[in-house]
């Protein structure tokens, strides 16, 4: 997939298909959109365009940090992603400007795709509405999507959002349509888990949504290959004196590589135990082998 960071350097792309919204955290309803915009795409020859902005528009806590959105992105087959960096002085921009100069004028826009409660410009003015009204004179054509609802309620970023927070893992993961998870870095720990016999990859999860802490058992993605494993979030009350931070750690199982500096997607499958204090580190180390166990089985049902 194509990346473009620049309004100013977008090539001329054939028969542009746009699909227009942040796409924080890739739920079902924005998949449909992607995938539709991916399909007509095809079907005409032209090109598939994700339009997205960073940071978030209404300055939430985004799901998904920029670079996890891109990959899941990628992975629906779009070939082009567009980001525009939404700045104090992009916020002013009216929204038939950002149509005229935006849409029409830059990217040529033959299709744009847009859910029905999405809206851009100055003051969140511009909607579908905006869009439909510019569409016959600027030669492209707009493609509303209903909000997808479940149980009767919209699917929304923010109810998954309060869902994961909520450690309600499976219910989330029906949303999204896929199993929750984070894309972190690896960065260097304290390396107490490797003195207990349990090396872990410490993760920085880049100012993504995190479950609440406890044991979770995990799938891993590393390199384009799937691991299963343990994952630790806490403020690891049994070695710290002080209340720390949240921690991101993940044990994986049968791996030995060193992989300092690299990106792990952790998928989340089921929480296995809050984070609780030891009386001891060999007290730990005991739970540890026992819940390491508890996940392998759960892995292994669930392959």
């Amino acid at each position: 997939m194509i990346i473009i960071t620049s309004t100013n350097k977008i090539p001329k792309f054939n028969n542009p298909v746009v699909a227009l919204g942040v796409f924080d955290g890739l739920h079902r309803g924005h998949r449909k959109i992607l995938q539709c915009a991916v399909r007509k795409a095809r079907k005409i020859k032209g090109t598939s365009i994700a339009l997205t902005f960073s940071p978030h528009p209404q300055k939430k806590k985004s799901l998904y940090s920029l670079k996890h959105r891109l990959r899941l992105i990628s992975e629906l087959g779009v070939e082009v992603c567009i980001v525009i960096n939404f700045s104090p002085s992009f916020a002013k921009m009216s929204a038939t400007d950002f149509i005229a100069k935006i849409l029409v004028k830059k990217i040529r826009s033959r299709f744009i795709y847009i859910g029905e409660n999405f809206h851009f410009g100055k003051g969140a003015s511009g909607d579908y509405r905006l869009l439909a009204k510019y569409a016959k004179e600027n030669n492209f054509i707009v493609k509303i999507f209903t909000v997808i609802k479940s149980d009767g309620r919209p699917i929304s970023s923010t109810a998954i959002r309060n869902l994961i927070n909520n450690s309600e893992i499976k219910e989330a993961e029906r949303l999204l349509g896929r199993k929750v998870s984070v894309l972190g870095s690896v960065i260097r720990g304290s390396r107490i888990a490797r003195a207990l016999g349990f090396p872990t990859a410490n993760i920085n999860p880049h100012h993504e949504i995190i479950p609440p802490a406890g044991i979770y058992a995990v799938r891993v993605i590393f390199s384009g290959k799937q691991y299963n494993g343990i994952c630790y979030i806490g403020s690891r009350p049994t070695v710290c004196v002080r209340k720390e931070p949240l921690h991101v750690e993940v044990h994986i199982f049968g791996f030995h590589k060193k992989i300092y500096g690299r990106f792990l997607e952790i998928q989340f499958v089921k929480l296995i135990r809050p984070d609780k204090k030891f009386a001891s580190l060999k007290d730990l180390s005991i739970q540890i082998k026992r819940d390491i166990i508890s996940c392998r089985k759960i892995l292994k049902s669930r392959r």
